[in-house]
């Protein structure tokens, strides 16, 4: 058989596939405990983001770009967990791991679309903090609202073409071996994995583009935060310097969880770590950051608390009005 016979008989066998996501099929005795943990954490995400979300539109004295940001960054995370836990539950409840090769190439075309708005709304944030301290009286005009509005646009919508041209490269690869992805959901490397012949270029695409998306922008937030935390060092009282770093502490929370296990997942040597070591990181950037972001937001911002406590009284008279 010819070289061209055998590559279109591999894209036939390709696109004719079905993947088997394992998640945890290595542990059957706890499946239901897995789905009613996954399931509350769902909820918990749902809700907690969800509050976090419309009090930040609908309160009035959190319309600011901090909380314009924070609102953003609520409904991404929603997204973001909505991707992957509800077919992770699915599979929990049914048994039934199989996803065909188009459902699998969707999901990991928008968990890498809406990982890199992520990277890019987190670097986002850190500028408005810098803004907010380092440059107070020029802030207004800095973070004007169509600022704001270029900025959060330009996160959710930057990274869409290469995310696509990306999962189309890796789904455009052969795949003639076992279709075990040992994974929850459909990750490039487990997939890559699955791919035969030489996927050397490919691994450089991922590696190059992981750098472009979470690197970049993590650089910039480092550079951010060196400025703001000089700037901080030079206030004159202690409680200046105590209440903008608590200002800014909140999300360096959120950018050590999300950057830390997603730079350690995408940008390690392939020999390096396990299909175990994977899913633990994956679980971090995936759901362990979504779960976090409303706790550390409310229980560390008094302003968040305060709209908070006062939200169920405005929401009650406004009824009744």
């Amino acid at each position: 058989m010819s070289q061209t016979s055998v590559h279109k008989e591999n894209i036939k066998h390709t696109h004719n596939q079905e993947f088997v996501l394992l998640d945890f099929a290595d542990v059957p005795h706890l499946q239901g405990f897995l789905f009613g943990l996954f399931l509350l954490i769902y909820i918990t995400i749902l809700m907690g983001n969800g509050i976090i979300f419309l009090i930040t539109k609908l309160d009035p004295g959190l319309q600011t770009p901090m909380y314009f940001f924070l609102g953003n960054f609520s409904l991404l995370e929603i997204c973001y967990v909505s991707v992957t836990l509800p077919r992770m539950l699915t599979s929990l409840w049914t048994q039934r791991r199989t996803i065909s090769l188009v459902a699998c190439a969707t999901q990991m075309c928008f968990i890498l679309t809406l990982g890199a708005t992520e990277c890019f709304l987190l670097a986002v944030m850190a500028y408005d903090c810098y803004a907010a301290i380092c440059s107070p009286l020029h802030y207004p005009l800095v973070m004007s609202y169509k600022v704001c509005m270029q900025l959060v646009a330009g996160s959710w919508i930057s990274g869409i073409p290469i995310q696509i041209g990306q999962t189309c490269q890796i789904f455009s690869l052969p795949f003639c071996g076992s279709n075990l992805i040992n994974h929850f959901f459909c990750d490039i490397p487990p997939i890559l994995k699955l791919a035969c012949g030489d996927t050397f270029l490919n691994e450089m695409l991922v590696f190059t583009v992981a750098a472009l998306f979470v690197l970049v922008p993590f650089l910039l937030i480092l550079v951010s935060y060196g400025k703001i935390i000089s700037t901080i060092l030079k206030l004159p009282s202690a409680t200046s310097r105590g209440k903008a770093f608590s200002t800014c502490s909140s999300h360096l929370m959120v950018v050590a969880l999300f950057f830390g296990s997603a730079i350690v997942t995408y940008l390690r040597p392939k020999t390096q770590g396990s299909a175990g070591t994977d899913k633990v990181l994956s679980l971090f950037y995936t759901i362990v950051t979504p779960v976090f972001n409303p706790m550390i937001y409310s229980l560390r911002n008094k302003d968040v608390v305060m709209a908070l406590r006062q939200w169920p009284c405005k929401y009650l008279s406004s009824l009744k009005k």
